[in-house]
């Protein structure tokens, strides 16, 4: 307790030495980096450390810390090392990240390797054949089983090439928590919620561009191939849908007007005519009827 309390305060000799300090300073990070005497910190008994502020343009708020000591009794400061480190203003790097909480979807680019973790929670291992199952024939003993049963093992060769067909012949394939991962992550860009979807005349499940995949992601997803669909070549939802659907251009028919139908079971009393429209009439009826009796219209 009574160390604690002496390396509070400052050791004399060693805080008086400024101009040493700022001496070794000087030959450590050169005249143009070096500005004034900004004060000392007492690191321990006989230890103190001197603080001189950073003119590089690139270090604003950083400071050079030059350490002095002194051992017990003894009159002469010796110089422990001198660093250069951030204040409290100081402009510094975020804190460090691991590269697998920094790589995000297209960072990675060509020749660039990404391995995965052995414990990878969206991996899990596949069927290589290495657990080779246990030899039987017909009759042989097997756990569980009777021993008059008939049971046949299959060889491992086809349980081989089942695996390979199934896609399970690999050292890893996706766990569930992988496949749910990668939906989720589809499913966002190019899902039912999406504005384009929202907008659509129709699902892709009922369009002619959707190329079903295998698997048990295909009951939720298949390949867009309309290449003026924004997402042409992607995996889509069977609940999306864009412009570009193939049924979108089959508009419905136009709805045909009614035949005109004539009234002809009420009587209806003839319009008036304007006087001289009825005049006019009457004149061409006239003239209709001389004309049907032989006689010149025009009393010639």
């Amino acid at each position: 307790m009574s160390a604690a309390m002496r390396s509070r305060t400052p050791d004399r000799l060693c805080a008086e030495a400024v101009d040493v300090a700022r001496a070794v300073t000087l030959e450590a990070a050169g005249p143009q980096s070096v500005g004034e005497h900004l004060g000392v910190a007492a690191e321990g008994d006989r230890v103190v450390t001197h603080f001189f502020a950073c003119t590089e343009p690139a270090y604003r708020g950083w400071r050079w810390a030059t350490t002095l000591a002194r051992a017990s009794r003894a009159k002469v400061v010796t110089i422990d090392e001198t660093v250069l480190l951030p204040g409290e203003d100081a402009v510094l790097a975020p804190e460090w990240v691991p590269w697998s909480e920094r790589l995000r979807p297209g960072d990675m680019g060509p020749g660039d390797l990404l391995p995965t973790e052995a414990d990878d929670l969206r991996l899990e291992p596949g069927w290589t054949g290495d657990d080779e199952p246990p030899a039987g024939e017909p009759g042989a003993e097997v756990e569980g089983v009777e021993e008059d049963a008939d049971v046949v093992v299959p060889s491992v060769a086809t349980i081989g090439s089942i695996a390979g067909q199934l896609g399970m012949g690999r050292p890893r394939v996706l766990s569930r928590y992988g496949l749910h991962a990668a939906a989720d992550r589809w499913d966002e860009q190019f899902g039912p919620k999406s504005t384009m979807a929202q907008a659509a005349p129709a699902n892709c499940v009922s369009c002619g561009f959707l190329v079903p995949i295998a698997g048990s992601l295909s009951q939720a997803f298949g390949v867009c191939a309309n290449e003026f669909s924004p997402a042409d070549g992607r995996l889509v939802s069977l609940g999306y849908g864009c412009g570009g659907h193939s049924e979108a251009a089959v508009m419905p028919r136009p709805p045909q007007p009614a035949p005109m139908v004539l009234d002809e079971l009420h009587d209806t009393d003839p319009l008036a005519l304007h006087p001289a429209e009825a005049a006019a009439m009457d004149d061409g009826a006239a003239m209709d009827a001389a004309e049907a009796d032989g006689e010149d219209p025009g009393g010639s």
